[in-house]
């Protein structure tokens, strides 16, 4: 049987996040008590996760602020093997930037688009867990996010697998 902190519920859970961490969750559907945000102030970049820890590496490594830890709230999408980064929307809107973090298996996920966030209902967390929990309303900037996904994958060669022809 699966250990659930008396109390934690999705409602619960989703008074935490809006109250202490300023992100505007709701329960979604009810029934399954799954936790999600719309990217309005709060936008992700999702990568696999062997880039996002060492992402994670660097800045917490560089850029650790008085707000918070430098890599903000990270969730773990544990089935697909990628991870989310919490950030500002402060990334432009670039089709060049898009472009480039694509070949680096990188999405933007921008206004519109809708984000899991961990749920106490999440089966033995097979969906989605917390690897840095939020825990006040800090998120990076997604530019300097951005910068250290580009030093990160320069360092280690990180590119993703071609699917056209080689030139």
């Amino acid at each position: 049987m699966e250990y659930v902190p008396f109390g934690d519920t999705p409602y619960t859970r989703c008074l935490y996040y809006r109250q202490v961490c300023n992100l505007p969750a709701s329960i979604d559907p009810p029934e399954l008590g799954r936790i999600v945000i719309r990217a309005d102030n709060v936008w992700a970049l999702m990568m696999p996760s062997a880039l996002g820890l060492a992402v994670k590496k660097d800045l917490q490594r560089c850029r650790t602020h008085e707000a918070g830890d430098g890599a903000g709230p990270i969730i773990s999408h544990v089935r697909s093997g990628r991870w989310s980064f919490l950030i500002q929307p402060d990334l432009p809107d670039d089709t060049a930037l898009f472009a480039e973090m694509f070949r680096l298996d990188v999405s933007v996920v921008r206004t519109g688009a809708t984000i899991a966030l961990p749920s106490p209902t999440d089966r033995g967390e097979l969906f989605r867990r917390w690897i840095q929990p939020p825990r006040s309303d800090f998120r990076p900037s997604g530019s300097i996010v951005i910068e250290s996904i580009r030093a990160c994958a320069g360092h280690s060669g990180w590119l993703r697998t071609p699917t056209g022809p080689a030139r």
